[in-house]
C-alpha cells in the first residue's frame, strides 16, 4: 500500500474510535483500518458501514461474502479474496462453490454462471456481482430472476455489500 499504516504516534485519533475498529475485528487492526485511521471521520464511518453490511443484515451473510468474493476474484483483489472466502465458508458456503466460482470467472462470470456445484440463487448472485462490477449495468434478465428470490430490502442489502 502506497499510504503508511497509520499508528497513534503519527496521528493520534479518539480512543473510542480505535477502540470500536478493534472491537469489530476481534481485537487486531487490518491494513485497511490502518490506512482509514488517518481520517477520523472515514474511519468512524467505514467502522458502523462495514459493522452493518458484516453482521448487522438479516441477509444471507453467505451470499454476501459470495458476491463480495467475486468481485474480489474480478477484480484481482487477492488481498479481499483472501480475507473473505474463510467467511463465505463460515457462513456455510462450501470450498466446491469457491472452486465454482474461480472457474466462473476464469470463464465469464458476466454471461454464464451455470455449474454444477453452485444453486440457482448462488449463479443469480455470481452474475449480478460480475456484471455490476465489469459493466456497472445489470441486464433486465438477471435483476428480473433475482427478484424472484429476493425482496427489495434483501437487494438493496445484497447490492451494497457487493
Amino acid at each position: 500500500m502506497r499510504i503508511p499504516d497509520w499508528t497513534p504516534a503519527l496521528k493520534p485519533q479518539p480512543q473510542d474510535l480505535v477502540d470500536a475498529i478493534l472491537k469489530r475485528r476481534g481485537g487486531a487492526l487490518i491494513n485497511l483500518d490502518k490506512a482509514l485511521l488517518w481520517s477520523e471521520p472515514l474511519a468512524r464511518g467505514w467502522n458502523v458501514y462495514l459493522g452493518a453490511v458484516r453482521s448487522g443484515l438479516p441477509t444471507s451473510r453467505k451470499l454476501r461474502e459470495l458476491g463480495i468474493c467475486t468481485v474480489a476474484l474480478l477484480t484481482g483483489a487477492a488481498y479481499e479474496y483472501h480475507h473473505h472466502a474463510p467467511d463465505f465458508l463460515a457462513a456455510g458456503g462450501q470450498q466446491k462453490e469457491l472452486d465454482a466460482l474461480n472457474t466462473l470467472v476464469k470463464a465469464n462470470a458476466r454471461v454464464s454462471t451455470q455449474h454444477a456445484d453452485l444453486g440457482e440463487v448462488e449463479q443469480l448472485v455470481i452474475q449480478y456481482a460480475a456484471q455490476m462490477t465489469l459493466d456497472v449495468k445489470v441486464t433486465d434478465a438477471v435483476f428480473e430472476a433475482l427478484r424472484n428470490h429476493f425482496d427489495t430490502t434483501e437487494l438493496v442489502e445484497l447490492t451494497s455489500a457487493i
